[in-house]
């Protein structure tokens, strides 16, 4: 008599399986880390169920996992040493909806027009095996030492059998025999490639066909005293593909607001700064110590896509294929909590080490300088981590050393654009400012100008362009008085005609006869150069104005000459504006200005003959 049992899937069973087959996973090579999951799932609560001192059938069989391949029968098999399964459990599990909560999946598929990406643990990861099998065939035996081996078998087309197994060891043993397309998973390399990819790190042995695939240990769910820099950087090593230790790492253990175990790694160089594509991110997201998401869509800011790791979660609502995020808001509070503390980690290594960190700006800064204008979150611990020179110091500074040696009477924050820290100190928007004794921030980058936008002030104090800065020198006797001044001012602008906005008497100017300015004081010069690229060839919309220092000779000089030479001294209004030009940065057509100092000059020996 047979001992054979033949039962009919529940119709939601049959249902889940479809969906499963045709359109829940994107991939089917997600079948192997399904089952590996599980597998590691059931050996865990084995290992529990040991350490609370439960009586347990072959308690000395080792816990571990093995994968075998046969590509001459085109079949693979999951095998583990967990709790395994009775008869009833059988069916619970694998025969019926009760259990694994797939009736409320399906209802949510109802709900979302078939959408399937809907958030919740339904256990249906075994189901997998049926996009890739013509037959599944599970050999278990329960832990529980009164209990006997039992075969389950499908087609997974509309109901399995059940029949004893006999010596059978403790454990799950799942075989699946291939259909013909999909026979590339009887390869022993092909599947060692998706063990490696997501069960890497999988807290038992993994054997595939008798050799340990699975050699790696997930070193961010030990604890940091247990670890050494070695055991570090041989793992920044493996998963950063790279062949240099890292510059920084960063490991991170939380239970609340989220349980998390992070270990991210900065590396020694930048490949943006080295002139590459803008990178992705290299940081993946895991699920107790099972890949989720190979390079994290959402996991950290887009301004931290230098980063390499791994972020491991328990809180995760993964959707019934585990390959995408639903929550989007618990994926917010997990990069709200990274990049902070990330951030504060930072800061705590700049103030241990400062030249280490001035390195890591050189390498990165251009990152943290995107996020101050992308991220309003973290603007404020952004721009603690800022690195500048300035006028008193060659060595890159923060700018709460700035303020800390700011005099009491000084209250904002100037820093000058250049391409270089000479130009910097020749600029004539620093004279007034030295002149006062301020110290000035030194900006190289013509984007730096954009970060002082958005970020606005620190500390409380403003941040303003020193063309900006609203300063008057200590009264002194001026070689022109206020008439002759104005005269002289009158006459320029009268030389320059459409050319320029306003012309004024300067009360900043110390060593240059003359300086442009703004006219809109809401544009700054390194954002006109910016716009003026954006719009090249078309008309300049934009006029400066124009300030002179009263007791420069050449601006003494050129009063006097005004009245006996005004075609020279036009040409020389002409010459003055044009230099202030080139001392800003915004200086445009060198031919006119060579023609007129050629004129200049042939005046100039002309009259000396």
């Amino acid at each position: 008599m047979s001992t054979t049992e033949k039962h009919t899937f529940q119709a939601e069973i049959a249902q889940l399986l479809d969906i499963v087959i045709h359109s829940l996973y994107t991939d089917k090579e997600i079948f192997i880390r399904e089952l590996i999951s599980n597998a590691a799932d059931a050996t865990e609560k084995l290992r529990f169920l040991q350490s609370s001192g439960t009586e347990v059938y072959q308690s000395d069989r080792p816990l571990k996992i093995s994968v075998n391949t046969d590509d001459t029968a085109h079949t693979i098999s999951f095998t583990d040493s967990g709790l395994g399964m009775t008869r009833d459990e059988l069916i619970e599990n694998l025969g019926t909806i009760a259990h694994s909560g797939s009736k409320a999946f399906l209802q949510q598929i109802k709900e979302n027009a078939g959408n399937p990406g809907i958030i919740g643990q339904f256990g249906v990861g075994f189901y997998s095996a049926f996009m890739v099998a013509t037959k599944v065939t599970v050999y278990t035996r329960s832990y529980q030492p009164d209990d006997t081996g039992w075969i389950w078998s499908s087609d997974g087309v509309s109901s399995y059998e059940i029949e004893p197994g006999q010596d059978l060891d403790r454990g799950t043993k799942i075989v699946i025999n291939l259909k013909e397309s999909d026979r590339e998973f009887a390869r022993a390399h092909r599947v060692e490639s998706i063990i490696q990819k997501y069960s890497n790190f999988v807290g038992f042995p993994i054997e595939l066909n008798g050799t340990a695939v699975n050699t790696i240990s997930a070193i961010w769910t030990r604890s940091k005293s247990d670890l050494t820099d070695t055991d570090y950087d041989e793992f920044y090593k493996f998963i950063g593909h790279d062949i240099d230790a890292p510059l920084y790492r960063f490991h991170f253990t939380a239970d609340a607001p989220l349980a998390i175990n992070a270990l991210l790694f900065v590396p020694k160089n930048s490949l943006e700064k080295l002139g590459m594509p803008k990178t992705e991110s290299e940081v993946h997201l895991y699920c107790r110590r099972i890949l989720i998401q190979s390079k994290s869509k959402g996991l950290l800011p887009e301004w931290l896509r230098f980063l390499k790791g791994i972020v491991d979660s328990e809180d995760l609502p993964l959707n019934i294929s585990r390959e995408t995020m639903q929550d989007s808001a618990l994926m917010q509070k997990l990069n709200k909590v990274l990049s902070g503390r990330f951030l504060k980690f930072l800061e705590d290594e700049a103030k241990s080490d400062a030249d280490k960190y001035a390195g890591f700006f050189k390498e990165f800064g251009h990152f943290l300088k995107e996020g101050v204008v992308s991220d309003f979150t973290h603007r404020e611990a952004l721009a603690k981590l800022l690195r500048y020179e300035t006028s008193v110091s060659e060595s890159p500074a923060g700018f709460a050393d700035y303020v800390s040696r700011m005099p009491e009477e000084q209250k904002d924050i100037y820093f000058i654009s250049g391409p270089n820290r000479e130009a910097c100190l020749a600029s004539p928007y620093y004279e007034g400012l030295k002149a006062k004794g301020y110290e000035v921030v030194f900006q190289y980058d013509p984007w730096d100008e954009f970060v002082m936008d958005h970020l606005r002030e620190f500390d409380g104090k403003k941040l303003v362009p020193a063309e900006k800065a609203e300063i008057t020198l200590d009264a002194a006797e001026q070689k022109l008085d206020e008439t002759a001044a104005r005269l002289l001012c009158n006459f320029i602008k009268e030389s320059l005609g459409d050319k320029i906005g306003d012309v004024r008497v300067s009360a900043r100017l110390v060593d240059s006869p003359a300086v442009v300015v703004e006219s809109d004081k809401n544009m700054t010069s390194s954002m006109r150069r910016i716009l003026k690229n954006l719009n090249r060839g078309s008309e300049n919309p934009f006029k400066h104005d124009l300030e002179i220092n009263p007791n420069h000779p050449m601006m003494v000089g050129l009063e006097s000459a005004r009245k006996d030479r005004p075609e020279v001294s036009k040409q020389i209004a002409e010459q003055v504006y044009d230099n202030a030009l080139i001392s800003a940065g915004l200086f445009e057509d060198p031919q006119a200005m060579l023609k007129r100092i050629n004129s200049l000059l042939e005046q100039l020996v002309t009259k000396a003959n």
